[in-house]
């Protein structure tokens, strides 16, 4: 608990620099770049849409969910994804990207991954409202349900933010750790159920699905947008995202404490 409120009160202490540090960590996505900050939408636009086209006319299992357009579930699975896909690589190679502010400034290293994560949480906002406006345009206005996109927004964004804090420092000391991550994200895209509905399966295979945040919150984009469900009418998906998450956040406190000193030595 004492190292807890320490993490806590460096947060509120380097708040102004965080939320700069954030914003220079997003200003170099596509720096360089001719069409710069267009690829943040372009980028995971063209992708979703090979995914669509292989779903709907290769596969040939794109059919119409609830009334909605295949192309619209999908996106409803794919752009929480993008973000959680982002941190999962990202965070754990927070500290390797800015061991600069380690080794050669004093920077509150607990806050490193927080900035990083809040930079791709900025571009995930702006995904989740081009989302809407798609929706709009097929005809799917936003109603009462939508209020809950945000909360699930913030249930990535914490889980995400302890997962940031946990890798990212078990990456520092191993870069084989890092390597095993990156090399296991997409396998997260297909067990996930971005491309299905985990609630069609059954039995012990579901319940070990939904203890998977990723699934969660997807499922919770996808309540909120197509389904029309309440969040407090999914208890199990609750419960399980507050347990994984205190686990989570319980084993990134306890990873800092043994590893912060070393990391600046190692790094």
């Amino acid at each position: 608990m004492k190292t807890l409120i320490e993490i806590i009160k460096d947060h509120i202490q380097y708040r102004s620099q965080i939320w700069q540090m954030a914003q220079k960590d997003l200003s170099k996505l596509y720096k360089g770049t001719a069409l710069g900050w267009i690829w943040i939408v372009l980028k995971p636009m063209l992708l979703l849409s090979v995914y669509w086209f292989a779903f709907s006319f290769g596969l040939r299992s794109g059919k119409a969910v609830d009334g909605y357009p295949y192309f619209l579930w999908l996106m409803a699975g794919m752009i929480p994804w993008f973000y959680m896909r982002s941190m999962l690589g990202g965070g754990a190679g927070a500290l390797r990207k800015y061991r600069f502010l380690i080794t050669k400034i004093k920077f509150p290293i607990s806050t490193i991954p927080t900035f990083v994560n809040i930079s791709n949480f900025c571009v995930h906002v702006v995904l989740v409202g081009i989302m809407i406006l798609i929706y709009i345009a097929f005809g799917f206005l936003p109603d009462i349900y939508y209020l809950q996109l945000p909360l699930y927004m913030l249930m990535a964004f914490l889980f995400f933010n302890f997962w940031a804090l946990f890798s990212s420092f078990i990456a520092a000391m191993s870069k084989d750790f890092l390597n095993f991550i990156r090399s296991i994200t997409m396998a997260f895209l297909w067990i996930s159920g971005i491309f299905y509905d985990v609630n069609n399966m059954g039995g012990t295979l579901k319940t070990i699905m939904l203890l998977n945040p990723i699934t969660i919150v997807v499922n919770g984009f996808r309540n909120s947008l197509v389904y029309k469900q309440w969040f407090w009418e999914t208890p199990l998906e609750l419960r399980n995202y507050v347990i994984v998450t205190v686990i989570m956040m319980v084993l990134s406190v306890w990873v800092y404490k043994k590893l912060r000193r070393e990391v600046p030595d190692v790094l």
